[in-house]
């Protein structure tokens, strides 16, 4: 008998019902059947196009536009140059970076005293330091590098990636991103946009709060055991697709659907793969967690370690903020200590837990900064030149691609637009970028857009 045919209740009271635990058994045997048969899993794994070389990408993101001519663009003119006129830059002066920078590990690469940790994993690395975008504002530029559109909402880039590939680890989400800033389009920088909602991100904290403190809301129940939980979700599930059958297209209810199936399993699963506690003193240590300035970004890190080691497919860590217009010096000082050791830890990690080899890792912001001033200890935004490192997950280390002018003002060869890492991060994981397509409003989208993105074949080993 269908749901259909058990008319003698309304659904308002058999769900009151089943919430009280009336007859719950009844109704669970009644539909349980159905659900189950009905249901499948798009978190499946599924084949990628071709053979991967990373099977799941993290992506330290620096939300502000960190300081390229600082940190992994190496300009010797800018020092030979300093305080002389910016070219075609009427009333702005060239500033040399305060900082040195020094030939890393046997292939040389250029990095900048600011990142001595990372600086030891040179060998894995790839600078790419010929980046560009088309709007140099924050809110347009984080959105162009999280989804390839500024002007519409657009599914994230780790939602393609599990549209595409789906996850490892039934029982987590496949898409989490820690301390995700609230700003510069908010959810939309992990929004599954006009995919299926099951797509979209796990957030956990917010930029701001103390990843310590931070709490996974809404994943217990305080009301029912497991067993009820599973009956009791069994019927809402099978009114749920009831209804769904009956309209053939409600991405609201397909995402109810599936986000209740995964609550379900994460309630275990979740806390015990951010639970830190389990590591030993000599990681914490490593990573920078007990106290000072790398303990809250160490923890992000440390977290991300633990779920790319559980099976999820795409982690987003964030650090903010790098828009230092001002107080340079100092600004830019704390931001690189707090990072630096977690990132070369986490590079560590990966390595000896033979993991880098197919974990893609990221490190970037929504732009550069200007080499010109108009603040004696400060940077404006720029889009026509930044850089990007990436490491493991199948890319060449030990090389510089690509660059921008000799002061860092414009990327000159080998330009890199968003599209273009997108279409490279998704052929690392195995995706063509033209191939993962989805039918929203009568045409087939993708993340890279139609303006012919490239992959970058330069940098893949």
């Amino acid at each position: 008998m269908s749901i259909h045919g058990a008319n003698r209740w309304s659904r308002r009271e058999m769900l009151q019902r089943v919430s009280s635990g009336f007859g719950m058994m009844a109704f669970a045997g009644l539909v349980g059947e159905r659900a189950s048969a009905d249901y499948t899993n798009p978190l499946a794994p599924k084949e990628p196009h071709f053979a991967p070389k990373a099977k799941r990408v993290i992506y330290a993101c620096m939300r502000g536009g960190p300081s390229h001519v600082d940190t992994f663009d190496y300009k010797p003119a800018l020092a030979e140059h300093d305080g002389k006129d910016a070219p075609e830059q009427k009333g702005r002066s060239l500033m040399a970076s305060p900082w040195k920078f020094e030939q890393q590990g046997q292939s040389g690469l250029p990095i900048s005293e600011l990142f001595p940790h990372v600086g030891k994993h040179a060998d894995q690395m790839c600078l790419i330091n010929s980046l560009w975008t088309d709007v140099p504002n924050h809110p347009q530029a984080f959105l162009m590098m999280h989804t390839g559109e500024f002007r519409f909402a657009r599914p994230s880039m780790g939602a393609w990636s599990l549209y595409g590939l789906g996850t490892q680890n039934q029982n987590l989400p496949g898409f989490v991103t820690i301390n995700p800033p609230n700003n510069l389009g908010g959810s939309q920088n992990y929004s599954s946009g006009f995919l299926p909602a099951i797509y979209q991100g796990t957030a956990i904290g917010r930029e701001g709060q103390k990843v310590a403190d931070t709490r996974i809301g809404n994943i217990t129940s305080k009301h029912l055991p497991g067993s009820l939980q599973r009956e009791q979700l069994d019927l809402v599930q099978s009114l749920n697709r009831d209804l769904l059958g009956r309209q053939q297209v409600n991405a609201e209810i397909e995402g109810v659907i599936e986000s209740y199936e995964l609550a379900f399993r994460m309630q275990d699963a979740l806390p015990q793969a951010l639970d830190l506690t389990k590591e030993s003193k000599e990681t914490l240590d490593a990573y920078g967690i007990g106290g000072g300035p790398t303990d809250n970004f160490g923890r992000q890190c440390l977290m991300a370690r633990r779920l790319a080691e559980s099976g999820v497919r795409f982690i987003e860590v964030t650090h903010a903020n790098w828009d230092q217009h001002s107080g340079l010096k100092n600004n830019l000082t704390n931001n690189c200590k707090a990072i630096d050791q977690p990132l070369g830890a986490l590079l560590a990690d990966l390595e000896s837990r033979d993991m880098l080899k197919d974990t893609l890792v990221m490190w970037g912001g929504e732009f550069g900064r200007t080499p010109h001033v108009r603040n004696k200890d400060g940077r404006d935004h720029n889009g026509t030149a930044y850089s990007m490192w990436m490491a493991g997950g199948g890319v060449k280390g030990g090389l510089r691609y690509g660059a921008s002018d000799e002061f860092g003002i414009k990327a000159v060869e080998n330009k890199v637009h968003p599209h273009d890492m997108h279409a490279t991060i998704l052929h690392l994981l195995g995706l063509d970028h033209e191939k993962l397509t989805y039918r929203y409003g009568g045409r087939d989208y993708k993340l890279t857009g139609v303006g012919g993105a490239r992959v970058l074949d330069d940098i893949i080993a």
